[in-house]
């Protein structure tokens, strides 16, 4: 789906050597549910803007579905294949009322007026929005403006969609709700998701993290892999899932647990598999 190529991006052409991306390489699979994460100034934000033509890289070359971001011929069908939702979304509000919001790219698509009322529904329900389709978005809170801006980009139908921290503004509940919506698109309709995030136990529902730190990748792998390794995400600067930081202390007291926990649930069946295990040597 996302093949970057060797890439480069400064935002100071004059100072090429304040390089935001330095000589970057990955590839996203199509389907796959891609979580990026990375202390402040380290490039992931940058890297998203780069999926779909936003920002174009200083060197090197980013290609969606096969499309050169550098074509600009292909931009529109770029931005129709990827879709992004910004961390601040009245960065993208263009509309007086919700539903015209959720509209607005259906319609500059060329989208039947029947598909276009079928998509706003539909993307409003998938966001628990629906009722608030008469609404204006100046009227809405913070956490509800996301989840309109998340409905507008997913009534395009892209086959990929790239989040920038889309849960900063919402409360717990309302990040649940986000997060799930999310899993179940990339497992429904095999939508390809990347997913910038501080969220750590956001970033432990992903099939892979990736962890950006000056510009590089400096880690690339399954969450259970990622966060088993403490020491290296805290010399970082980030920190780990609340259930990882637990068993990791845990360990440091001399308990034989495992070391790639990162849910609740594992962390659980862990612990009380230890606990029985215990019992029996007793």
């Amino acid at each position: 789906m996302i093949d970057a190529k060797n890439i480069t991006f400064t935002y100071d052409e004059e100072e090429p050597k304040k390089y935001v991306l330095k000589e970057l390489n990955l590839h996203i699979e199509r389907g796959s549910f891609v979580a990026v994460l990375g202390h402040n100034g380290s490039g992931k934000s940058t890297l998203a803007k780069t999926f779909n033509g936003i920002l174009l890289p200083s060197g090197g070359a980013v290609y969606v579905a096969g499309m050169d971001t550098k074509d600009e011929d292909k931009i529109f069908d770029i931005r129709s294949t990827a879709g992004m939702v910004f961390q601040n979304p009245d960065n993208q509000m263009v509309a007086a009322i919700v539903e015209d919001e959720v509209a607005f790219a259906p319609e500059n698509l060329g989208v039947e007026p029947k598909e276009i009322r079928r998509r706003v529904d539909e993307c409003l329900k998938t966001v628990n929005m629906l009722e608030f389709a008469k609404s204006s978005p100046s009227r809405l809170s913070g956490g509800q403006k996301q989840r309109v801006a998340i409905a507008a980009v997913l009534a395009m139908e892209p086959e990929c969609i790239i989040l920038d921290e889309p849960t900063a503004m919402l409360d717990p509940k309302g990040r649940r709700e986000v997060i799930k919506t999310i899993k179940e698109l990339n497992k429904s309709r095999n939508m390809t998701v990347v997913l910038i995030t501080h969220f750590m136990e956001e970033a432990a529902l992903a099939d892979r993290v990736i962890v950006m730190n000056h510009g590089k990748i400096e880690m690339d792998d399954v969450p259970q892999k990622i966060f088993s390794e403490v020491e290296r995400i805290k010399k970082i600067g980030l920190d780990v899932p609340q259930v990882t930081e637990l068993i990791f202390e845990l360990k440091k007291q001399g308990i034989d647990l495992p070391g790639d926990i990162i849910t609740v649930a594992d962390c659980e069946r862990a612990i009380l598999e230890r606990v029985k295990k215990g019992d029996k040597n007793d």
